[in-house]
C-alpha cells in the first residue's frame, strides 16, 4: 500500500496537471466595451456605428442581444470553443431566456463564427447561420471588405430573428444571387474594356498601363478596411451581458 507521502505526491502531481490543462486552454478575451468590439480594427468607423445602432434597436424592440466581436487571434485554438467561452463569459442575452447571438470574426485566422444562445437556437438554426455566413459575409470577406460582410451578416440574422420565416427565405436568396450578379458583370465589363482596348490598336505598353489599372480597380473595389480613428472598441461604457448562456449551437465558416 503506498505511503501516505506517496499519496500525497500524486495527488500534488496531478492537481499540477489539472492546472495546467487549464492554462493552456486559458484565452485572453477583450472586454465586453460595447455591442461592436472591434479588437482587429477591421470595420470602418461609419459602419461600426450603423452596426451599433441596429444592434441597440433590436434589443430595445426584441430583448435579443446580438454583439459583434473581431480578434486578433484565436490563441491556438479553434473558432467553436473560442466563441461558445467567449459567450459564456460575456453571458450574452437574457437570462432566464438566453437569446444572446455573437457574429465572431478572426480574419488572421480567416474564420468566422455565429454562436447562437439555447433560446434562439429553434430560430437562428445551425443550418440558417451556415447560410448567411456563405451567402453574405464569405464573398466580401474574400475581398477584404470586412464591414460590408460583418454588416450583411447582421442584417440577414436579424431578418431571421424578427420576421416570419416565409418572408426571410427568398431574401437571404435574392442577396446570394445579387452578389453572384454583381460579380460577374464586373467580370463582363473589365473583359469588354481590354477587347476594346485590343480593338483600338494602342501601343503595347499603354495597353498594359490600363490594364493594371483595371487590374487594380477591381481588386480594390468593395475593400474598406480600417477600424475607428480613436482606437476605441465601440459601443460606450456601461454596457454588459445579461446572464444568458450558449450550448455550441450555430455555424462556422472560413474564406
Amino acid at each position: 500500500m503506498p505511503s501516505a507521502r506517496a499519496i500525497i505526491a500524486i495527488v500534488a502531481l496531478a492537481y499540477a496537471l489539472a492546472l495546467g490543462c487549464v492554462a493552456a486552454y486559458a484565452y485572453s478575451f477583450p472586454p465586453l466595451t460595447g455591442r461592436v468590439v472591434d479588437q482587429a480594427n477591421i470595420i470602418p468607423a461609419d459602419t461600426q456605428a450603423a452596426i451599433t445602432q441596429k444592434l441597440a434597436d433590436l434589443e430595445q424592440k426584441s430583448g435579443i442581444q446580438l454583439v459583434v466581436a473581431t480578434v486578433n487571434s484565436l490563441e491556438g485554438g479553434d473558432i467553436e470553443t473560442y466563441a461558445n467561452e467567449l459567450f459564456r463569459t460575456w453571458k450574452l442575452g437574457e437570462k432566464d431566456k438566453n437569446n444572446g447571438v455573437l457574429l465572431l470574426v478572426a480574419p488572421h485566422e480567416h474564420k468566422v463564427r455565429i454562436e447562437v444562445g439555447y433560446g434562439l437556437e429553434g430560430t437562428l438554426t445551425d443550418a440558417l447561420s451556415k447560410i448567411i455566413i456563405a451567402n453574405a459575409m464569405t464573398p466580401h470577406f474574400k475581398t477584404g471588405d470586412f464591414g460590408g460582410g460583418i454588416s450583411r451578416g447582421v442584417d440577414d440574422i436579424i431578418t431571421v430573428l424578427t420576421t416570419d420565416s416565409s418572408e426571410w427565405q427568398p431574401r437571404l436568396q435574392v442577396r446570394a444571387d445579387q452578389d453572384k450578379n454583381s460579380a460577374a458583370i464586373g467580370w463582363v465589363l473589365i473583359a469588354g474594356f481590354i477587347i476594346l482596348i485590343v480593338m483600338l490598336g494602342v501601343s503595347p505598353g499603354f495597353r498594359w498601363f490600363f490594364f493594371n489599372v483595371l487590374l487594380n480597380m477591381l481588386l480594390s473595389s468593395g475593400s474598406s478596411r480600417g477600424g475607428s480613428s480613436d482606437g476605441s472598441w465601440g459601443g460606450g461604457g456601461g454596457f454588459s451581458g445579461g446572464g444568458g448562456s450558449s450550448g455550441g449551437g450555430g455555424a462556422s465558416g472560413d474564406w
